[in-house]
Order: structure tokens, then sequence, then C-alpha cells
């Protein structure tokens, strides 16, 4: 069905694609593999006809095609589901749906029409709940994804580009997902799918095709067969272990955080846990379980009743702003020291690190810098020497690559990303790190980095409390694992005494081991 030759793609000083093949047959689903910043983003982007590619050819159905617009490619037949999901959250579900498609009569939008036709897409897709008048932005992530997929297929598209469609779903609905794609498949789509969750790809795919630094250097693997240390070795250049960093010989430290019956209604109720210095906890369950939104009480991003304390002192209604500055006068005086010196309370890298943590236009100092602005200002104004300096420190630190803290932070990769948003935290000290699906959209190598940040950061003193869909991710990671159900805590234990079926059964049962 599609045969892309030779493409290259040239940015003011970058290579994105330097000459990339790719073949997809119909009816099959064609895995697309790489490391971020391979040129994985950048080809679909080209097939999308959001680039225009500077050398090579494209043929559809054995016919030779110039996506130049996304609307061209819609008009070929191909859709693309991007990761960051491009829907307009202002509209409905079913303008979503149909956007640049809508139904219409005597040049009036028939909404009726519309959202008959959406119900019917969303029942196909195993979610009639989703009403299609209901707006984008109340949906869930996860909903969110679904409206996307939805899109896609409205518009009859024979081939269809998804690019990580299951990081914000939920195990049962990877597995409709997944009866999705079968369905499609059987009828003649061609599904080009994308994902760092090599499970998936043994589930899903067919053939394989791996990219490293905007080259192919593998086309058509057989997904099932091939080795994962060949696919790993493929993709990075070398050898990657599939281990996590050794857990502290050493117990850990004072109580960092206290949460006594902590109840958001809606979302969760009644949940108590601790978290020492030094210690990893982590909170496993589906999505919908409230993991997320527990982070977000903690933090004061989300109203909630109950108790939470930090570093031994309550916390009391006041926002997000309280929860990062904790400590900071109170704490100083106490000790005698300067508030520079002091470590502070606790600081939050979010699940949407795009949409809620970064600011995309603006340098990798700025976004790092962004949470302690007061330290580098002298009499109102900042001192620019200084906020580069440390914010190199943190880049070294860190290695946040490229070394170049001046750089957009928009041109890193969804690891490197990640560790700018980590970085802003550790500039000032805090006592108390909640992360929400660090590593959603990176690849095995960059996870492998994070996962010793993460556990270097724990064996310095800092409590960190980590959400994460992915069970084997919370187990290997944490030291001690919360099993969540529905807003509930349904058991506690050492996260070297469960395994992932264990805790999927209790999740799948709603009681504990």
């Amino acid at each position: 069905m599609l045969v892309m030759r030779g493409i290259v793609k040239q940015f003011p000083g970058v290579r994105a694609l330097d000459g990339v093949d790719l073949d997809v047959q119909a009816g099959e689903v064609h895995c697309l593999l790489g490391q971020n910043g391979a040129g994985k983003s950048t080809l679909i982007k080209v097939l999308a006809g959001a680039h225009r590619p500077d050398e090579g050819t494209i043929e559809l159905n054995g016919a030779h095609v110039s996506p130049a617009s996304p609307v061209d490619a819609i008009r070929l037949g191909i859709a693309t589901i991007y990761q960051e999901l491009d829907l307009v959250e202002g509209l409905s579900v079913a303008e979503n749906i149909f956007l640049g498609h809508e139904h219409a009569r005597l040049g009036f939008t028939n909404r009726a029409a519309g959202n008959r036709a959406a119900h019917e897409v969303l029942a196909r897709l195993g979610h009639p709940e989703i009403r299609p008048a209901t707006e984008v932005g109340r949906l869930s992530p996860a909903a969110k994804q679904v409206v996307s997929m939805a899109r896609a297929l409205s518009h009859d598209a024979r081939l269809i580009v998804m690019d990580e469609p299951s990081a914000a779903l939920a195990h049962d609905e990877v597995a409709n997902l997944f009866r999705i794609i079968r369905e499609l498949t059987a009828q003649g789509v061609a599904v080009v799918y994308i994902s760092h969750r090599l499970e998936e790809i043994r589930e899903i795919g067919d053939r394989v095709t791996v990219l490293k630094d905007g080259r192919t250097v593998a086309v058509g693997l057989p997904a099932r067969d091939t080795p994962t240390n060949k696919i790993v070795s493929l993709m990075t250049g070398r050898n990657v272990e599939y281990v996590f960093p050794p857990r502290a010989a050493r117990p850990p430290g004072e109580e960092v955080l206290r949460v006594e019956d902590l109840t958001s209604p809606g979302a969760f109720a009644g949940v108590s846990f601790t978290v020492r210095a030094g210690e990893i906890v982590g909170l496993a369950g589906l999505v919908g379980s409230g993991r997320s939104e527990i982070l977000e009480a903690v933090y004061g991003a989300r109203d909630a009743a109950g108790h939470v304390v930090l570093g031994g002192e309550p916390l009391h209604p006041g926002g997000p702003l309280q929860a990062v500055r904790r400590g900071d006068l109170l704490g100083a005086l106490r000790r005698g020291g300067v508030v520079r010196s002091v470590r502070r309370g606790m600081g939050l890298a979010p699940e949407e690190r795009k949409a809620q943590a970064l600011l995309l236009d603006q340098s990798v100092t700025a976004n790092i810098t962004l949470g302690n602005l007061p330290e580098f200002a002298r009499l109102g104004w900042l001192d620019r020497g200084r906020e580069k300096a440390e914010a190199r420190r943190l880049v070294e630190a860190l290695d946040i690559r490229p070394r170049d803290p001046e750089r957009p932070v928009k041109t890193l990769s969804g690891g490197n990303q990640q560790k700018a948003v980590l970085a802003r935290w550790l500039l000032g000290g805090r006592r108390l790190l909640l992360l929400d699906e660090p590593t959603r959209g990176v690849d095995v190598g960059a996870r492998a980095e994070l996962y010793a940040v993460i556990r270097g950061l724990a064996d310095q003193g800092i409590g960190v409390l980590l959400v994460s869909s992915e069970v084997p991710e919370v187990l290997g990671l944490a030291d001690r694992v919360l099993v969540l159900r529905e807003g509930s805590v349904i058991h506690e234990g050492d996260a070297q005494d469960l395994d992932e079926h264990r805790v999927l059964d209790m999740i799948m049962d709603g009681r504990a081991a």
C-alpha cells in the first residue's frame, strides 16, 4: 500500500531524516520503532502532509503522491493520530470528530446529525458512554484519545498512523484498542503503530521498521520473532539491560510526608500513607483509580478534605504555592541558615509535561529556573549570569542533551524534557518529589537513564511519590507500593513482595491478596 524511499528532511542545523525507507502492506500493523529523536515523528508528519520532504518519493497504492497539507493526506486516505492530541478543547466531541467535514444542511451545521454519527463511531470504538455533546476539554486523557481515534475513523481512512495510542489508556482500554485495530486490518486497512512498549509490539504488530539518528537501520523485521535484545540494540546502538537501579541498602530516614484520610469526592476517598526521606513510594492502579488525583490533592492543585503533613508541618488549604515554598522562611529561621540553603517543600512533575509543566517556546534555562526566580533577583532584577550558571550545572548533572541551556525546550526529546522538569525542582532543593508518569512517551534507553536519576535523588534523601500505568515500572523502581482501585487503597506493602500478576489480580478483584 505504501512505499517511502530515501526520505530526507532538514531543519536549520538539523538533518532530521537522512534517507529513510518504509513500506507498509494492506491489512498489516507495521510498527515503527526508535529512540526519541530518531526521526519517527518527522517521518509521520511527512506522510501526514504537515512537512514537505526535501528529497525522496512516496507511493500510495502504486501511484506517486506528495501530500501538500494534512487535508491532502486525508483526501488520499491517510489519517494520523498524534501522541500530543490535536483536539480543540473548546468544541464538543462531535464537533472535533467531524472538524473539517461537518454535517450540514443548507449551509448550516446539522448538530443532530453530527451527534448521531459521532455516537455511532464512538460505539464502534467500544465507548458509547462518551456523549457527543460534551466539551472535549472536560474529558479525561483516555477519553480524548478515543475521540482522536474516532476522528480518524470518520474519514474512512485506508492508512492510519497511531503515535503512542496506548500511552493514556488503562489495561482494559488497551485491549479494546487492539480489538479495533484487528477489525480495521481485517478490512484491509493498514496501521502504522508507534510505541515504546515492546510488549505491545509483540501482541499487535506484524512487522517492524527501526529508525536511528534519522536513518533506517532495519526494515520489515517479524514483530513476534525478533529477539528483544536485537530490537533494543538496533534502536540504541548498544545493549540495554532491562534492570532497575539497586535499591538503597540503608533504611529510609525521617518521615517527609504524612497523608491522613484524604478525600476528594468522585476521585478517591479515605486515602492514608506516608513517605520517608530516601524512599520511593509507588501508586499502582488503572487509569481512573485516583492515582493522579491523589498527587494533585497532595500538591494543593485539587480540593480535598483530610490532612497533609509535610516535614512535620501541616499544609493548610492554599494551593500549590504553599506546598512548593513550605520551609523556605520558617525552616531557615529554625536552622539559623539562609533561605537558599533550606530543603524546601515539594515539586510536581505532571503527567502532561508539555501542557502542564513546560513553556515550550522558552529555553531550557527559563524552564529550569521558572520555580525559583526569587533566588536570582537583586533589587527586583534578575541576575541572568547566575541563572544561566545554575541551569548549566543542572543540565550537566542530569545529562540533559544536547547540553545547550539556551536551546528551546520544545526541541528536546521526551526523556530530556522530563529531565528539565526534574531539574526545576532540584534547584534550591526539595524534600519531596511527586512524579506522575515520569517515563510516558520516553524510549527504552532514556528510561534507564531516568530510572537512575530518580533512584539517585532518593539516595540523596529526597522522598519520591511515583505514579505509573506500567506495573513493572512501579514494582522495579519503588520501595513500597500502594495498590489502588476505584479511589481506594486496597493493599500496601514492600515492592519486593509483589509481582505484576498479583497486583493485577488485586486490581481486578478489588481485594488485597
